[in-house]
């Protein structure tokens, strides 16, 4: 468990440490006091949610809560139902590529934790997206998940793909496993 001193969560608040103080006296931050000592820290969590009930941005936690997902896809109406079930308040942040190529660079620009490949923009090309990230030391770790479509042709490396979906899928299941999955290597709140 992660905590921080009165002067990190100012920092990460931008206010005086002495605000911070004030905010855990009235009770309004959770946290606890450092026996023989009037040092406060404050749990993670209990951070977080300080900051999300007040409307606070969440700053350098940002990265920590969310669990980035980037759908390489071209069918518009799969792109919304996944992204509808994994929505920022459930912390998830969505970004979408059409191509190999756009996926590619936002791959490299937003730096996801979990990608879905929707096979149907080509298997050829799905397949070569997975074993370029794969083989980028970069992007080893991340969760991979790949969208096939239902005709039967399943004729690939399996070993650069963490889970599969045949279609039809049900989104809500899929947003779940991802959470899963990304969870097991991220503290998603």
């Amino acid at each position: 468990m992660k905590v921080f001193t009165t002067g990190q969560v100012a920092k990460i608040c931008k206010v005086a440490p002495r605000t911070v103080s004030k905010w855990f006296d009235s009770g309004r931050l959770k946290g606890y006091r450092i026996p023989g000592s009037q040092d406060r820290r404050i749990p993670r969590e209990n951070l977080i949610k300080f900051l999300k009930e007040h409307g606070m941005p969440l700053g350098e936690l940002e990265d920590e809560t969310l669990a980035k997902v980037l759908i390489v896809a071209q069918d518009q109406v799969l792109i919304e139902n996944v992204k509808r079930e994994l929505p920022i308040e459930k912390a998830f942040r969505v970004a979408v590529a059409s191509s190999g190529f756009d996926a590619g660079i936002q791959a490299e620009s937003f730096h996801p934790d979990g990608i879905i490949v929707d096979f149907s923009i080509g298997r050829s090309e799905a397949v070569q997206i997975c074993q370029n990230l794969r083989r980028n030391q970069e992007f080893s770790d991340i969760v991979l998940i790949a969208l096939l479509p239902d005709d039967g042709n399943a004729s690939y490396d399996r070993s650069y793909i963490d889970e599969t979906f045949r279609k039809p899928f049900d989104s809500a299941l899929l947003a779940e496993r991802l959470r899963a999955l990304v969870g097991s290597k991220k503290e998603l709140v």
